[in-house]
């Protein structure tokens, strides 16, 4: 038993002094400059690249788990970003559908006189002559047809065609519109037509001799034909244009509204009387 521990104690020893050479002879490059330094090279050589390899092999064993660690962490943090970008989806959609009730709620309140329902706009079909949109309400959200259509902005138009649950909605850009209005400077009516072209501009026509027409003067509706309700906004005047005969001259109006981009709307069920 004695013998066994002395034997390892020796081990140690040797061991050490070994390592101890090594050290020594790589720190003074004694295998260089002498026949002891080639034979201590030739002996120690071995222990040298063991060594070495046991080095390598535990820098690469640590260098393999750390990727893994990485990898995983990579993994986990996709997921992470996944969800939150999931949430942020959610909390846009959320976004966007409070904008549109506030944008209906402003919008009933601003046409508390009137009964009305509330829709979007779906479709758009604009060329030279038509510029219609069409509406995600119809039949069964009690439309029909020629009743009037307005926004936050003031008078898109009014329906001429109705299915179970969609609406064609002629916007006062279409050649075929034509309504009665009033300037703001006078009390006299005025004809608004829509024109040819992709321009969203109106043209006022049949204004009385005696109205003065100024740029900025804003155009509403009269309330006769029996479609629009007296006092929805139109546009505004932004050019009047003089001809021989005073009872030809015109003005140009642009309209309040953009019916490229209008979306939010409300359709005018019934009107009180007395806006009439």
């Amino acid at each position: 038993m004695k013998n066994n521990n002395k034997t390892g104690v020796i081990g140690v020893i040797i061991t050490i002094v070994v390592l101890v050479v090594v050290v020594i002879v790589s720190q003074i490059g004694i295998e260089n400059n002498s026949m002891f330094g080639n034979v201590i090279s030739t002996l120690f050589t071995p222990v040298q690249n063991g060594l070495s390899q046991i080095a390598y092999r535990m820098s690469k064993t640590t260098s393999i788990a750390d990727i893994e660690v990485l990898k995983k962490e990579n993994e986990q943090l996709k997921a992470e970003n996944a969800e939150l970008k999931e949430s942020q989806r959610e909390l846009e959609v959320v976004k966007a559908e409070n904008d549109v009730l506030k944008e209906y709620q402003n919008l009933q309140e601003k046409f508390s006189a009137f009964t009305t329902v509330s829709g979007l706009v779906i479709e758009r079909s604009y060329s030279n002559y038509d510029k219609i949109v069409v509406i995600n309400l119809g039949a069964s959200d009690g439309i029909a047809i020629n009743m009037a259509v307005v926004c936050g902005e003031g008078l898109v138009g009014h329906v001429i065609s109705v299915t179970e649950h969609t609406a064609k909605v002629q916007t006062l850009a279409d050649t075929a519109s034509t309504i009665s209005a009033n300037i703001s400077t006078s009390d006299q009516s005025i004809l608004v037509k829509g024109t040819i072209g992709v321009s969203q501009e109106l043209k006022a026509t049949s204004i009385p001799a005696e109205a003065t027409i100024m740029q900025g003067d804003r155009v509403t509706t009269s309330g006769l034909g029996g479609i629009y309700p007296k006092g929805i906004l139109v546009g505004t005047i932004s050019e009047t244009v003089n001809t021989k005969n005073q009872t030809d001259r015109y003005a140009i109006v642009m309209p309040s509204v953009n019916f490229n981009t209008v979306d939010t709307i409300l359709v005018i069920t019934s009107a009180n009387t007395e806006n009439n």
